[in-house]
């Protein structure tokens, strides 16, 4: 298969060599390994049959004998690598030495994360639409959401319809599926949840029922763009309260969920301070909630949560490389009246407001609540945006805009 340059490439290009090492993070199949493996001398594949266990036996050793930059890949098969990798760096000079794939694992069991100062992870997901189309630019959507010039009025000419997104929604972004018929995908999508819930969050923390947890990862992704209470998740997986936050802080882990912090502002008081879920991929969501193209056009309420989701993963993917940076949020105040699906804030507290409507049309009052974000923020406020699925871009209100999720990467 031939590769598709992604959105980390430039910035890799850019930084690895006067970084030591560099961890790319993101769940399994994103295309970690094969993004690392093209900037790699060597390769330590940590998951095959006892490498992990020779590697433990002399971390140290072999890594002094590998040819650098060294790619070591599904790092918490063999947890002492992170340790060795640090004693490499401190013992040694020099930029782009090793690369490291895997999952964050940020609470490794109570032990004290020896990466700090020496690692610098950088998060990846399921391929782009602008990465499947050859526009890997990871400034593009900073440009475009907090950029000075207003964005382009008129007709995104082959703009998608909502059958085109759906479909786009349906296939994902996983580099090995995006390319299969769509019964070949479904066998994928199903052989992925069971090597998921069965062995993947093994390698981080023991589960003792894989069933209860994949009934879990359905009900939390049946609630994606949403926050789910925490005890509807429990009912759907017969758990306790203990073991959801378990279960939830292992899917996150290995990348299959984000959570998208509450915005807080000296502007807004009273704001809810929950986190709201996304899946990382559309299609693997889709899959496990068993819908296709024709039944998500008979379900509002999930097409809406889907495109949601499918929007802030043209948008969360870029948010740490684009130059400059800038940080996803949502915002909703605890009485429920106001709330922006996906707040950017950037430099200097500066702020976008956008909401994700499942319409080919935008009015005025699809913005009622970016109005009365901008009229709380005052000049903090840059844009609103509510992104739709016709093909027109045009003025709403001041600086609040209709505008085709496709503008997000073309």
């Amino acid at each position: 298969m031939k590769y598709r340059n992604r959105h980390i490439d430039h910035v890799l290009d850019e930084v690895f060599e006067g970084l030591p090492a560099v961890m790319l993070t993101g769940p399994r199949a994103c295309g970690k390994t094969t993004t690392a493996a093209r900037r790699a001398a060597s390769t330590l594949q940590l998951d095959r049959a006892g490498v992990a266990e020779f590697f433990e036996g002399a971390s140290d050793e072999i890594l002094a004998a590998s040819q650098e930059p060294v790619l070591l890949d599904e790092w918490q098969e063999a947890p002492s690598s992170i340790g060795a990798v640090k004693r490499a760096v401190d013992s040694g000079e020099g930029g782009g030495r090793f690369l490291v794939t895997g999952s964050v694992r940020a609470r490794l069991s109570g032990q004290v994360w020896p990466g700090t100062g020496r690692i610098v992870p950088l998060r990846m997901y399921g391929l782009t639409q602008a990465e499947l189309e050859g526009n890997a630019d990871s400034d593009h959507v900073y440009s475009l959401l907090f950029g000075s010039e207003e964005p382009p009025i008129g007709e995104l000419k082959g703009a998608p319809s909502l059958t085109d997104y759906i479909r786009r929604m349906v296939r994902g972004g996983f580099p090995e599926a995006v390319g299969m018929s769509d019964r070949q995908r479904r066998f994928w999508y199903s052989g992925y949840v069971e090597e998921l819930v069965h062995r993947d969050v093994n390698s981080i923390a023991e589960v003792r029922a894989p069933e209860r947890l994949a009934a879990f990862f359905e009900a939390t992704v049946a609630s994606t763009a949403g926050m789910p209470q925490l005890k509807t998740l429990m009912r759907a997986a017969d758990i306790s309260a203990k073991t959801a936050r378990a279960y939830l802080d292992l899917l996150v882990d290995v990348g299959v969920v984000d959570r998208l912090r509450p915005w807080h502002s000296r502007h807004l008081q009273r704001l809810v301070k929950t986190p709201k879920i996304h899946a990382t991929d559309t299609g693997l969501a889709a899959a496990v909630l068993r819908t296709d193209e024709s039944s998500l056009l008979q379900n509002a309420d999930l097409l809406g949560r889907l495109l949601e989701t499918f929007a802030y993963l043209h948008i969360a993917p870029v948010a740490h490389l684009s130059e400059p940076r800038f940080s996803c949020f949502h915002l909703r105040d605890t009485n429920g009246a106001h709330e922006v699906d996906i707040v950017l804030e950037g430099p200097a507290g500066r702020t976008v407001g956008i909401e994700v409507k499942a319409a080919s049309t935008v009015r005025r009052s699809d913005a009622k609540h970016l109005r009365w974000m901008r009229e709380k923020c005052g000049d903090a406020f840059v844009r609103g945006v509510v992104l739709h699925t016709g093909t027109y871009t045009h003025r709403l209100d001041g600086n609040i805009w209709a505008m085709p999720i496709a503008r997000l990467w073309r």
